[in-house]
């Protein structure tokens, strides 16, 4: 990719946050071509969707060799705890392409929650205690229930699409929840268990883009994962985010630099694990001192949607300099103004919900103010846009504050009409 050519991107996932990224790359005069496999029907509007699977690597490699992808970007962690970015740096493929993704062993701090526990004591990253359990120690988890102080945390070891955590008041319904998850509730995600002592604070989210030496640090963002207002009910993939947070000032971002980010990019460096892609870190804060509840091992959703929109820089050019190994170390370059996003969800979401439902008030005029990033979305043969999934759309906006964001997203999530269409009306406002 020396030559400076317009770029073929091939971007892998289907949700908001691969909306965001595509609506962000069509920006770029680096751009030549967006593929993306397999999108969604606001991925079609500013690139073309590719009917792939994303765990189908051979089906990829092909699709790579015959339309000449330049770089490949993967939204979701499935494809990067799988092994995308090791396959495409191996003879298996059939054209060894550069990926913004780490290898497996790196994904590994999203893809085992006990990995990243043990990385984080190894590196003296800030973390809250914790002890990990298989089925067979059930006993011995139960013990160890009994010595923390509700309420109770509790995490499927493994990826469990951000729904893998149990947060309980009650000793007996920690244990129930114990042996439920060691018992499947999360399929193998959850065979193993990591119990967590519980911190209490203000939590956000901080995503860096590194090349496995340097790294920029994107804007911090703050997302809302249960599915009732006042943060209640079941936990979701993400109802909301803003952008900025608050209480992330200079001197609480520089501590996160110092005692977290920088030795987690070193720490990577020092065990031999070739990182080069997104890491998400989630944070909490505890009397003004940043702590890790866990790593991600790309953009979150719906902090995605938040961040692209106050990302002043070309986002291809970063992409690029973080394959070829020349990012430099630095803030990112921000639209200072604040962004903000309200999901929009099937009812019933997170359990059971329908699909299928027509989407009106895309191209309505209160809506023109908004950035509407499609999740769970297709295009029927008519032209209609049909809700398939259970988060549907994040309605986005930008404004001189959180309160003159947050006013016009929710002034186009009033007026975008679906059957059962729901969504929380308290985004932003603890803020």
């Amino acid at each position: 990719m020396t030559d400076k050519k317009r770029l073929h991107i091939l971007l892998i996932g289907s949700g908001g946050r691969e909306h965001a990224l595509a609506w962000k790359m069509a920006q770029s005069p680096r751009l030549g071509r967006l593929s993306i496999a397999p999108g969604n029907a606001g991925t079609a509007r500013v690139g073309t969707n590719v009917n792939l699977l994303t765990d189908d690597f051979d089906a990829i490699g092909r699709f790579v060799e015959a339309e000449g992808v330049d770089l490949i970007v993967v939204g979701p962690e499935d494809p990067l705890v799988a092994g995308i970015a090791d396959y495409f740096r191996s003879d298996r493929a059939p054209r060894r392409v550069p990926v913004v993704g780490p290898v497996s062993s790196g994904a590994r701090l999203e893809g085992s929650k006990d990995f990243a526990k043990a990385f984080m004591l190894r590196h003296n990253i800030p973390t809250a205690r914790h002890r990990s359990f298989t089925a067979a120690e059930a006993d011995t988890a139960e013990l160890y229930l009994a010595t923390l102080r509700p309420p109770y945390v509790l995490k499927a070891d493994g990826p469990a699409a951000g729904k893998g955590v149990l947060i309980v008041d009650s000793l007996n319904e920690a244990r129930e929840g114990l042996r439920r998850m060691l018992g499947g509730l999360f399929g193998e995600s959850s065979r193993t268990v990591v119990i967590e002592e519980y911190l209490d604070g203000i939590e956000c989210s901080v995503f860096v883009l590194t090349d496995g030496r340097h790294y920029v640090t994107l804007p911090e963002a703050k997302d809302y994962k249960r599915v009732g207002e006042g943060n209640t009910g079941l936990n979701t993939g993400g109802m909301g985010a803003v952008s900025p947070v608050s209480f992330a000032d200079a001197d609480f971002m520089r501590k996160v630099d110092e005692r977290i980010v920088r030795p987690t990019i070193e720490g990577l460096k020092a065990e031999g694990i070739d990182y080069c892609g997104f890491i998400f870190f989630g944070l909490i804060n505890v009397g003004g001192e940043p702590m890790v509840i866990e790593y991600n091992c790309r953009m979150g959703d719906p902090e995605t949607e938040v961040v692209m929109p106050r990302l002043a820089e070309d986002l291809v050019e970063l992409l690029e300099a973080t394959v070829e190994g020349r990012l430099e170390t630095r803030p990112a370059v921000l639209d200072q103004r604040a962004a903000t996003a309200v999901v929009l969800t099937s009812g019933g979401y997170p359990e059971a919900y329908e699909k299928g439902k027509v989407i009106t008030g895309l191209d309505d005029p209160r809506v023109a103010d908004s950035l509407v990033f499609h999740a769970g979305t297709k295009a029927a043969p008519d032209g209609t846009t049909l809700t398939a999934g259970g988060r549907v759309l994040a309605v986005c906006a930008l404004g001189d504050t959180v309160g003159e964001a947050l006013s016009e997203a929710y002034r186009g999530a009033e007026t975008i009409a679906f059957e059962k269409k729901y969504y929380r009306r308290d985004i932003g406002f603890d803020l």
